[in-house]
């Protein structure tokens, strides 16, 4: 063992710990950046990206019906070449690893290969390598892993978690989801749009039970028109792994117990932070009951020991689990330990995505939430069907802004409906910046397009109706 010293090491080569590096290196830092498995984590490797690769596959597969079925185009599906496909998602993932390697090599970020623990409040011991001394301070990010049921092991074939799914071999026939969230309802959708029969398992009384409600009803309303079993308010009771199935009993909003017998169980029922053999008591730290390391300082993300600093999802709420909220505080950690002013991340403005079919896209506050604080408010609510983009593409969906009575400022923008994943942006920048409805109404929307339904519920909300009464 050697020592060496660094002005800031970060543990954990995810979202959130290679942005810190790379903001921080680019501020002129020395930094160390341990990872024990592959530069990017969850979200390149497992998650945001390859998932997202396939519900694209999963979209043009879409396309080939809605043209035979809505445009009388007489297009027909051979097959899905799986092989095929998987090459492409991985032939993406692997150039976006490359990338990533190429800019933390190009910003001098020193890498260092291995399972890191801490041994005190500025020190770390990579396994089988040397020890460190942080200079200024500590960076924890070393993200989370799906959380499973007890008595109901992944084995990567039958029983898969969001992790592995889409490494299960082939294409199932039919799906049992557990877990109605942003993960579940993708997954859900992936599958089905790939041809298998998919129930959807939701303990909750409504899907992507943290969003605004009328985005889970017209979700709901979405999946179910393309086949979705989707069941509310049910819980898995149990479950038998057979040779080709798994045999499930899931006990429904009624009361009533039901059988349910797919080729696949996956279980999305959410994640949780990983810290096991970090070492955190060497440091002084300790987790909450949940398993996440609270900051005590949120403007710094810094813990109760001064230096150490922690990002991604190791972070309890409000801290939303991200990839791109894990970005951002990166950038604010890494300006912290330069010496730059702290600028605390807004999680009110980072917009909730569920990249299914139909997506939901979110900023700020539910209807719910923003009574719930006290405030008086306006509502309007507008069918992506009432614009005639909407009508092109057939999907239903909706437009919703949650505003301070009165005209004030707007509190939250909820959409569902086609591709409503690149029309949120423009919500991010309406909550962020606190405006209001008239502040909206005078910037003039593209017709035809989606967005212009956005435009023309802020015109209602600002006395200005134009196309709706």
């Amino acid at each position: 063992m050697t020592m060496d010293t660094a002005d800031v090491i970060v543990i954990g080569g995810g979202t959130g710990g290679y942005s810190t590096a790379l903001r921080a290196a680019s501020l002129g830092l020395d930094v160390v950046l341990v990872e024990r498995d592959k530069i990017g984590g969850t979200c390149l490797h497992r998650g945001c990206i390859p998932s997202k690769a396939m519900l694209h596959a999963a979209e043009l597969v879409d396309g080939v019906a809605e043209a035979r079925e809505r445009w009388g185009v007489k297009a027909t599906l051979d097959s899905v070449d799986w092989a095929a496909l998987v090459a492409t998602r991985d032939d993406i993932v692997a150039r976006n690893h490359k990338g990533v390697q190429a800019h933390l090599a190009h910003a001098g970020v020193r890498v260092v290969r291995g399972s890191a623990r801490l041994t005190g409040a500025r020190t770390v011991r990579v396994e089988g390598g040397d020890d460190f001394t942080a200079r200024r301070g500590i960076v924890l990010a070393t993200g989370s892993r799906p959380r499973t049921l007890p008595g109901l092991a992944p084995d990567g074939r039958r029983v898969v978690t969001s992790d592995d799914a889409l490494f299960a071999p082939g294409l199932p026939a039919s799906v049992l989801v557990l877990g109605g969230g942003a993960i579940g309802v993708e997954y859900a959708s992936f599958h089905r749009s790939m041809g298998a029969e998919v129930t959807l398992v939701e303990a909750a009384d409504r899907i992507v039970p943290l969003e605004d409600a009328d985005v889970s009803r017209h979700l709901t309303r979405g999946l179910k028109k393309r086949g979705i079993d989707v069941q509310t308010g049910a819980r898995l009771l149990d479950a038998e792994v057979r040779e080709n199935s798994v045999r499930a009993r899931v006990r429904t909003s009624r009361g009533e117990t039901r059988a349910v017998e797919a080729e696949r169980l996956l279980v999305a029922v959410g994640r949780a932070p990983v810290t096991e053999g970090l070492g955190l008591a060497a440091a002084g730290l300790t987790t909450d009951e949940r398993g996440f390391v609270v900051p005590a300082r949120w403007d710094r993300l810094e813990t109760a020991v001064p230096g150490v600093h922690v990002v991604g999802d190791l972070l309890p709420p409000p801290s939303l689990g991200l990839a791109h909220a894990s970005f951002a505080e990166g950038l604010l950690v890494a300006e912290t330990l330069a010496g730059l002013p702290s600028v605390p991340v807004d999680y009110a403005a980072v917009p909730r995505v569920t990249y299914s079919s139909p997506q939901t896209a979110s900023v700020g506050l539910s209807e719910a939430e923003a009574r719930a604080r006290g405030n008086a408010v306006d509502v309007n609510t507008m069918p992506l069907t009432a614009v005639a983009k909407g009508m092109v593409h057939g999907q239903g969906g909706m437009v919703k802004v949650v505003a301070e009575a009165g005209g004030g400022q707007v509190l939250g923008l909820h959409l569902v409906g086609p591709h409503v994943s690149e029309m949120i942006a423009e919500g991010q920048l309406i909550v962020g910046w606190d405006a209001q409805p008239t502040d909206v109404a005078r910037h003039v929307h593209a017709h035809p397009t989606l967005s212009e339904a956005v435009g023309e519920v802020f015109l209602t909300l600002a006395g200005r109706g134009l196309h709706q009464q």
